[in-house]
C-alpha cells in the first residue's frame, strides 16, 4: 500500500471542499492518457513549448553556458522527455549527466528506454520520487541546471509555488540555473478547451484518479456517477478541474476502513493550472535569490520558458 497516497486520500476527502492532488493522476494508465492529451489540438501547451525548444535550442544552450564545465542536468517531472530530448541532442554528452525525476516509475522506465535507443551516449541517472523529497538530496557542491517544464509550477497555488521556488533555490549554488516552463494568461476561449478536449481524454484522465483508488484501496467509486468539470477565471488566471458527484451517494474505501458521503453536485478538486504574467512571477520569485536572466517565447506568445540564475 502507498501510505502517502492513503494519507492524502483520507485527508483530502475529509476536507471541505474535498480535494485530491493531481500528482496521483500518474500511473501506467494515467501516463498514457496524458500523452494523448498532449497530442490533442486543443492542448496548445505542448506544441508551444516544443516550438521554443526546437527553434531556440542554440539560444537556450548559450544561456546555459553548458560547455564551460561538467554539470548535472536535473528535470523535475520529466514525463516522456519529448521536449528535453531536443536539448540533449544538441549538448555534448561528455559534459553532463541527465537526471530525470518523476513520481511515476512507469514514465521513468519508458523515458530511459527511449533515451537508450535515441541517445545511447548520454549518461542517464533517473530518480523516482516527489519534488520536495528529491530537492533535499541534491548536492549543493556541483554545477547544475534544473528544468521544470510543461507549466508544472502552475499546478501549485501561489504560496506553495513561492515556497517551492525558495526551497529549490536553497539547493542551488551561485551560478546554477533554473529553466521554468510557464503558461501565459490568455482568453478563456483558448485555455478552457485545453482542459476539456472533445475526445474526452482529460475527463478520463481525471476519472482515472478514482479508478486508482478503487483498484489500490478496494474502493467502490462509481465512475459513472461523477463528471469532470473544468473552469477558467480570466481575472485570476487560474484554471481548475473538479470531479463532481451527479447524485447523493456513499463511497466505501475498504482498505482504509473509511466511508465518505457525497451530496449531489459536491466536488472533489483535482487540479489547478495557474497562468502567469510577469507581475505574478515577481511575487513568486521574491526573496528566493533567483533572478530572471532570459525569457523565451513561442511565436503565438502563448507560453514562455523563463531562465533564472542563483545569485
Amino acid at each position: 500500500m502507498n501510505l502517502q497516497f492513503a494519507e492524502e486520500i483520507i485527508e483530502g476527502l475529509s476536507s471541505t471542499p474535498k480535494q485530491l492532488s493531481s500528482k496521483w493522476f500518474y500511473d501506467k494508465i494515467g501516463d498514457g492518457l496524458f500523452v494523448k492529451i498532449m497530442n490533442m489540438p486543443e492542448y496548445y501547451l505542448t506544441d508551444a513549448e516544443y516550438e521554443i525548444f526546437s527553434k531556440q535550442t542554440s539560444a537556450i544552450l548559450d544561456e546555459f553556458e553548458v560547455n564551460k564545465s561538467q554539470l548535472e542536468l536535473y528535470e523535475l517531472g520529466a514525463g516522456d522527455g519529448t521536449k528535453t530530448i531536443q536539448l540533449l541532442k544538441a549538448m555534448d554528452p561528455k559534459n553532463f549527466t541527465y537526471h530525470p525525476i518523476d513520481i511515476s516509475e512507469n514514465a521513468l522506465n519508458q523515458l530511459q528506454e527511449r533515451l537508450a535507443k535515441e541517445l545511447p551516449e548520454v549518461s542517464v541517472a533517473p530518480v523516482q520520487g516527489e519534488y520536495f523529497e528529491v530537492l533535499e538530496s541534491l548536492s549543493k557542491n556541483e554545477s547544475k541546471i534544473i528544468l521544470f517544464l510543461g507549466s508544472n509550477l502552475g499546478n501549485m497555488h501561489d504560496d506553495v509555488a513561492k515556497q517551492f521556488i525558495k526551497q529549490l533555490a536553497e539547493q542551488m549554488q551561485a551560478g546554477d540555473k533554473l529553466l521554468l516552463g510557464l503558461d501565459k494568461m490568455k482568453s478563456k476561449a483558448i485555455i478552457l478547451p485545453a482542459y476539456n478536449d472533445k475526445q474526452g481524454y482529460t475527463e478520463a484522465f481525471n476519472l482515472n484518479l478514482l479508478s486508482r483508488i478503487n483498484s489500490e484501496f478496494d474502493a467502490d467509486f462509481n465512475l459513472a456517477q461523477f463528471e469532470h468539470r473544468p473552469n477558467y477565471d480570466e481575472e485570476t488566471g487560474i484554471a481548475s478541474s473538479a470531479l463532481v458527484s451527479k447524485c447523493k451517494q456513499t463511497v466505501n474505501i475498504k482498505s482504509l476502513d473509511r466511508t465518505f458521503e457525497f451530496e449531489e453536485n459536491e466536488s472533489i478538486q483535482t487540479e489547478i493550472s495557474r497562468k502567469y504574467n510577469l507581475d505574478i512571477l515577481e511575487n513568486v520569485f521574491a526573496g528566493s535569490g533567483l533572478a530572471i536572466k532570459k525569457e523565451f517565447n513561442d511565436s503565438r506568445n502563448y507560453f514562455m520558458n523563463v531562465l533564472l540564475e542563483k545569485n
